[in-house]
């Protein structure tokens, strides 16, 4: 690029036949493999990456290569992004996290979420944040008959809104702002609009956070999520899915434990009612509101120090798309009590994470960006597991979805410890909400606090 005020000092290329070849007098030197060695030997500064087109995986053995160096990292668009405009080094992208994930973006059968949701009318509860707003972006493309998004957040809501109309001029989309603690006016909501299919989003989910409000906790997400189920069935919705957490498995927080209880209640109402309920449970996602990769990218924006929890801490990861893809996919499979759970594939060591993003940003960890270790957070685990056993969930046609067997509790005493819970959880006097809490989930643990 003309405009470009970087020098070009070597090409890599892995074709034997272009090794002492040059392009525009710069000679290329090497394969893959001779990455570190020519980076040190020309005292590189930043590695660009031209093959967009690459599959994830031989892009990830291509990038730990580049990791050895030290050099900032960058990514070239895709050649549509380019055709009528010359490249500046303006348009190089910084390597995004996915890139390290080393797989093939998760597909979903579009077939089947078409079957479902188009010409209905869908709800989305939590509709402005990280998961809810990308389902309804990609419930936007299956053309539904009318689009109906409540948030209690105005400016996430806001900013969706307008989203989606400029790209779906064509929908006719309704955006509310309300809490699904409002058990009147979610009623009255569902009354109106007559949804056929609900995707259930909204939720407190900053697991330290909750910890100092245990009560809110259980208000929003339990509770919510009664006020929701509850009006489906009364209005004849024929479909509701409740988006889950593996934090609800063995729960260690108040967080975790209150989606257990969420996924209880959608299971005893799939058992009084015509409505078919299910839930979605998955693990991290990439870039979510919360999440330590967007705090990681501004640690190290910052100077550091960039801060682990614990150096032994692994979690499971997908991007955003990939799991809504897959939560609008086990929607269509679902007959009602189902807990779908998502194979999030191979987990990632939170360490090794930070110390790629260092790396791949120009730095060396340790050295140059300092890494420290804060100690787990309340209620924190070392590892989510996504099933308590492999014995104990069903295939289904999609090798990333899986069905947990977890049978419903027995309606009459779980409602009883349900209303226990709620007296406790609105009542001034709140030290017991975790024993309320444990008589639901009798496997959640904690530490009694003072």
């Amino acid at each position: 690029s003309k405009y470009s005020n970087h020098e070009v000092v070597c090409v890599i290329d892995d074709d034997p036949a272009k090794l002492g070849t040059y392009i525009h007098g710069v000679r290329v030197v090497g394969d893959r493999t001779k990455i570190p060695q020519m980076a040190k030997e020309y005292d590189v500064k930043e590695i660009d990456f031209a093959i967009p087109s690459m599959k994830p995986s031989e892009r990830k053995k291509i990038l730990d290569y580049c990791q050895e160096t030290y050099c900032h990292v960058k990514l070239i668009p895709g050649i549509y992004q380019m055709v009528n405009d010359e490249v500046s080094v303006s348009r190089l992208k910084n390597v995004e996290i996915e890139d390290l994930l080393g797989r093939d973006p998760i597909r979903n059968d579009n077939s089947k979420v078409i079957g479902y949701v188009q010409d209905q009318v869908v709800m989305v509860t939590g509709g402005g944040g990280s998961i809810g707003s990308e389902l309804c972006r990609q419930i936007a493309n299956y053309q539904p008959k009318k689009l109906i998004i409540l948030d209690n957040y105005e400016n996430n809501a806001y900013d969706l809104q307008m989203e989606l109309l400029h790209h779906h001029p064509e929908l006719e989309l309704i955006v509310l702002i309300v809490s699904v603690q409002n058990r009147r006016r979610i009623n009255n909501i569902i009354k109106e609009y007559r949804p056929q299919v609900i995707f259930h989003a909204a939720a407190h989910k900053h697991v330290p956070l909750m910890e100092n409000s245990p009560c809110d906790a259980i208000r929003n997400n339990t509770f919510g999520t009664y006020n929701v189920a509850k009006a489906a069935s009364k209005y004849g919705v024929k479909r509701m899915v409740l988006i889950s957490t593996d934090k609800a498995v063995r729960p260690t927080n108040i967080m975790g434990a209150s989606k257990r209880i969420c996924e209880m209640v959608i299971q005893y109402f799939n058992e009084i009612s015509d409505t078919e309920y299910m839930a979605v449970r998955f693990g991290n996602v990439l870039g979510s509101n919360g999440s330590v990769v967007p705090l990681f990218r501004k640690q190290i924006k910052a100077g550091g120090p960039v801060t682990v929890t614990h150096p032994d801490i692994i979690r499971y990861f997908m991007t955003i798309p990939e799991a809504v893809n897959l939560v609008l996919e086990a929607g269509s499979y679902g007959h009602g009590g189902e807990i779908f759970i998502l194979d999030m594939g191979e987990p990632v060591k939170i360490l090794d994470l930070a110390e790629n993003m260092i790396r791949l940003s120009g730095y060396v960890p340790y050295e140059d960006i300092k890494i420290e270790f804060t100690g787990l957070r309340p209620g924190e685990k070392l590892y989510e597991e996504l099933l308590i056993s492999e014995k104990n969930k069903i295939a289904t046609t999609n090798n990333r979805i899986f069905i947990a067997q977890l049978p419903p509790k027995d309606p009459d005493i779980f409602k009883a410890l349900l209303m226990e819970l709620y007296d406790v959880s609105y009542s001034e006097h709140t030290k017991h909400i975790r024993q309320a809490v444990k008589q639901l989930v009798p496997e959640y643990t904690y530490v009694e606090k003072e």
